[in-house]
């Protein structure tokens, strides 16, 4: 019996789980993998990625001034610009601290969209969705939170972040290497992390404790978990990903269930 079934115990109405492996299979799966779902911040993965690719067109730059005073595109990616999490308020001078921000993440939209005349959500659309063939996949509102996927698309994504094709390999490890190193912050729902370990949009397991993924993770797993209670996580060095979808927002069960039940897929993949 698949260790995914474990889903079935958890406080939602409706949860689906994938396990991509390194070659970009899904290898297992429990739950209808085409419901679609509201992303919350598992979002920012999608937009982190379109990020790259217009880093990559050089549509814009990592040194391009947007945020706050002294701020670049470097900054707001990295959650180091000082916003506050939802406002426009600063809660810090920028690159002093790890301050999380839905709306440091809105400001690039707004960046990318003035230096190029396309929408946030068209230009993932053209850069990301279509390419991977993820027709069930859209961001409609906040590049930050108002994401909605399926499991399909979303094991499609998983393979594309172990094989990168429509970014270059080396972007996407730069990427996903700790960025503003040695910054303490927040993690929501975990706490404060010294470091709190972030690179150009994904947020890095580091030596984070308490942490949604397993202890045996390594350091390098990369990922991102929303309130809407979905997650995705990347292993580079074990080659495998897994993404789980539910309807029941995050809260202490999913604090109690998420890390040995990430736990224990990552340890039935290496045994």
């Amino acid at each position: 019996m698949s260790i995914l079934t474990q889903i079935d115990q958890w406080p939602s109405d409706n949860a689906v789980s994938v396990v991509v492996n390194g070659n970009g299979a899904i290898i297992d799966r429990h739950g209808d993998t085409a419901r679609v779902y509201p992303l919350a911040s598992v979002t920012k993965l999608l937009s982190a990625y379109t990020f790259l690719v217009a880093l990559e067109e050089e549509a814009i730059t990592l040194e391009d001034p947007a945020g706050p005073e002294g701020s670049t595109v470097h900054h707001l990616l990295a959650h180091t610009a000082g916003y506050d999490f939802d406002s426009e308020a600063i809660r810090f001078a920028v690159g002093t601290k790890r301050g999380y921000s839905n709306f440091g993440f809105e400001k690039l939209a707004e960046h990318l969209e003035q230096q190029t005349g396309i929408s946030m959500s068209q230009y993932a659309q053209e850069a990301v969705f279509a390419p991977l063939a993820m027709a069930n996949t859209e961001i409609a509102g906040s590049c930050a939170k108002d994401g909605r996927s399926t499991a399909a698309d979303l094991a499609k994504f998983a393979a594309e972040l172990l094989n990168p094709t429509i970014v270059a390999q080396a972007t996407l490890r730069d990427a996903t290497r700790v960025h503003f190193e040695n910054l303490a912050g927040i993690l929501p729902g975990y706490g404060r992390q010294n470091p709190n370990d972030w690179g150009l949009g994904f947020e890095i397991r580091s030596s984070k404790l308490p942490h949604w993924t397993g202890a045996s993770h390594p350091a390098s797993t990369f990922g991102h978990f929303g309130q809407s209670g979905t997650f995705l996580w990347v292993d580079p060095e074990h080659r495998v990903a897994c993404v789980t979808l539910t309807d029941k927002n995050f809260g202490q069960w999913a604090v109690d269930a998420w890390a040995p039940f990430n736990e224990q897929v990552l340890n039935s993949r290496i045994a």
